[in-house]
Parts: C-alpha cells; sequence; structure tokens
C-alpha cells in the first residue's frame, strides 16, 4: 500500500524514508512516525499512514500513541532524578519509604529489585475486578498485601505491569505528587517533550487507535510457565470496555509502566538529550547506573532473552537497538521502540498503531534502524 510520508528527512538519510515507507508495501502498516535525532540535531522525523484501521483519517504531525512499555524507558530516568536528588537510594528497602510496603515478607525488597525487576512481584496475584488496574489505591494496596513469588533478587522475571505501580507509588510517597504529574514537571514541560502518562481530556482526539494485527494474541509469542497466570491478571483491566487499550479510562488512567502517549519525534527528542549526556535532564553518574547489567538471559514471564539494567533493556537478543552493544532503552508491546547508542550520539524513536508479534522488535523497526546505520 502507498502511502504518503510526511515531514523532514537529511539527503544522507533517505535510507530510513525508504525503510520508513517499506513498512507499510510489506507489513501493511495502518500509521506511524519515526524519528532520529543525532548529536543534538533532528535529522529524521517523518509520518505517514492512519490514525485508524478504517484510514480515513491521515496521521499528522501531532498525532500521539499509546507507547505501551517504551514507557519503562521515561519511568527510569524519572527514579534516576529521584536518585540524584538524594530522595531515593537505590539498595534501600522499598518499605523504608512506603512502610505498608513490608507486610508479607517483603521488608527485604530493595528499590533495586523493583527495578531489575527481581522482586517477585511480577503480576497481581490477588483477584481483583475488572478495570481494577484503573484504581491506584486499590491496586497498591493489593501489592502491599502480595507475598514475592520467590526470594528478591533471586527470580528473573519481567514485570509487564505492576513495576509501574511499584515505582509509581515510590515517586508519590517521596514527592507527594502522583507519577504522571512528576513526569511532566521535570521531563514533559521543561524540555518540550510531547510525552504523557494519563492523559487529559482534550488531548484524546489526537490519539491515534490501536488496531491488534494477525497473531498479536497467539500464545506461542509468550511460551511461559507463568503465562497463564499473565493472561488471567488481564483482568484487571476492563477488557470489554477498554476496546485493545482504546478507552478513555485506559488513556486518561495513570499506568506508568504501560500507557505512556507520545509518538517518533518525543521518544528521540528524550534519547537524543541522553546522547548528549544533557546533566540538565539527568547526571551522568545516573546514566552510567541505569546502563549497568543487572543480569542477562531468558526471562520467567514472555521467556525474552534479555540483558536488563536499572528499569531499562540494554541491546540483547530480544530488543535489537542497531550494532552497538552500549545501545539501551525500552520497546513496547506491539512494536514500539526508543533507545539512545551513546557511541553514535543518537536517540531513536518509532510509533505506530498496528500492532505485531515483537520478539526481535519484528521487522518495522529493524527495516527503520538497519537503514539508519547504513546511512552512518
Amino acid at each position: 500500500m502507498t502511502v504518503k510520508i510526511e515531514g523532514h528527512c537529511d539527503a544522507a538519510f533517505l535510507a530510513v524514508r525508504d525503510a520508513f515507507a517499506a513498512n507499510f508495501e510489506v507489513d501493511r502498516e495502518i500509521g506511524a512516525s519515526c524519528s532520529v535525532v543525532i548529536d543534538g540535531r533532528t535529522i529524521v522525523d517523518i509520518w505517514g499512514g492512519y490514525t485508524d484501521d478504517s484510514r480515513t483519517t491521515p496521521w499528522s504531525q501531532d498525532t500521539i500513541v499509546n507507547l505501551m512499555s517504551v514507557a519503562k524507558g521515561f519511568d527510569s530516568i524519572v527514579m534516576q532524578k529521584l536518585f540524584d536528588r538524594g530522595l531515593l537510594e537505590i539498595d534501600a528497602p522499598v518499605a523504608k519509604y512506603w512502610p505498608e510496603f513490608a507486610q508479607a515478607g517483603k521488608s527485604g525488597v530493595t528499590v533495586r529489585h523493583v527495578l531489575s525487576h527481581t522482586s517477585g512481584l511480577e503480576v497481581v496475584r490477588e483477584p481483583m475486578w475488572p478495570g481494577a488496574i484503573y484504581d491506584w489505591n486499590a491496586f497498591v494496596g493489593a501489592l502491599e498485601r502480595q507475598a514475592p513469588s520467590h526470594e528478591p533478587g533471586t527470580f528473573r522475571a519481567y514485570h509487564p505491569m505492576t513495576v509501574g505501580h511499584l515505582t509509581g507509588e515510590l515517586v508519590r510517597r517521596v514527592t507527594g505528587k502522583s507519577y504522571g504529574r512528576i513526569l511532566r514537571e521535570t521531563i514533559g514541560a521543561p524540555f518540550g517533550i510531547d510525552f504523557q502518562v494519563g492523559l487529559s481530556r482534550p488531548e484524546l482526539a489526537r490519539c491515534a487507535r490501536f488496531t491488534p494485527g494477525p497473531g498479536y494474541d497467539d500464545p506461542q509469542y509468550a511460551p511461559s510457565p507463568l503465562n497463564d497466570l499473565l493472561v488471567a491478571s488481564r483482568a484487571q483491566f476492563d477488557a470489554e470496555r477498554d476496546d485493545a487499550f482504546n478507552s478513555e479510562q485506559y488513556r486518561m488512567s495513570e499506568i506508568p509502566s504501560a500507557n505512556g502517549h507520545g509518538n517518533g519525534r518525543s521518544i528521540a527528542k528524550f534519547y537524543g538529550k541522553l546522547a548528549l549526556n544533557d546533566e540538565a535532564i539527568v547526571t551522568k553518574e545516573a546514566l552510567q547506573r541505569i546502563c549497568e547489567v543487572q543480569w542477562e538471559g531468558v526471562e520467567a514471564v514472555l521467556s525474552h532473552d534479555i540483558r536488563m539494567g536499572l528499569g531499562v533493556r540494554r541491546n540483547c537478543v530480544d530488543v535489537y537497538m542497531g550494532p552497538n552493544e552500549t545501545a539501551w532503552g525500552h520497546s513496547g508491546a506491539g512494536g514500539s521502540l526508543g533507545y539512545v547508542d551513546p557511541e553514535a550520539k543518537l536517540g531513536f524513536g518509532y510509533a505506530m498503531n498496528l500492532m505485531r508479534p515483537t520478539r526481535n522488535n519484528g521487522p518495522r523497526p529493524r527495516r527503520l534502524i538497519d537503514a539508519l546505520y547504513s546511512c552512518l
């Protein structure tokens, strides 16, 4: 399908634009945006396609979309900023800041365990009602009551949803403000980064609609002893009304691990600043700390082969970020991706609304990344 590609692409990087167009031709992309910032300069900022599968409303310059777990990269930087300010300590018990968390044998769970996905709280196991995840106090209360599934620090299990409520409650405890507000005040507003968790009503109008593609929900893409429990935990969303993560309730709630909304430009701008070691956003010490490998190998929830930093993923088998090993960032379910490559001094952002199976990132971001590095 031929679509009109809009935006700017430097002449030396036209291969990226061609790869972006190929995603529509080959992989039937509905709508998407891609941006690349190198050495502080935006060299690619393109978009195209449509905001939903009716293909009637064009994707515009300011269209935003749910980026799923790309949000975890932003969440991790928010936490690093709190470490820099001395409000949190990486190896302190979570209960130091959140006393109720110590219930059910969790007094030894540290902030590092949370960020490295080894806290033993990979899902909420307590039966809850549809839509419970939107009730912050109820979801946090369930985490307070829950015992770890394993000795903290010993079990590598990706925390798809719970990590955001764990970090978000820590943010609330030490700042007195919600995570979404802190994100806006410390990253969004100061740096003009159009990325938010918890949209206001006026912003709903510029959201692209998520569409699950063929095979997206096929269990073969997440074989795991915990997969049944993960599937069961989806009942904590209001599946009937959520309409594949498109409901107003989903978009306006705060789920720091999963419902950040932005576009390729906002992701690349964020990671582009990190590529420059811009201490206005976070210290150099924090950047060293965040990408230290905590563990590597196959984790127990989605059976992804990853290298885990402090809340972010290092370049690895199942999150491809180009040829340089030092790259790090986070992918999102369905295909979105954001990362920084410190060696190339670049930030990369890709956002789309057609959800496809994403082991090894899937072909769409990989095609863009390979084209990008062919131009360097």
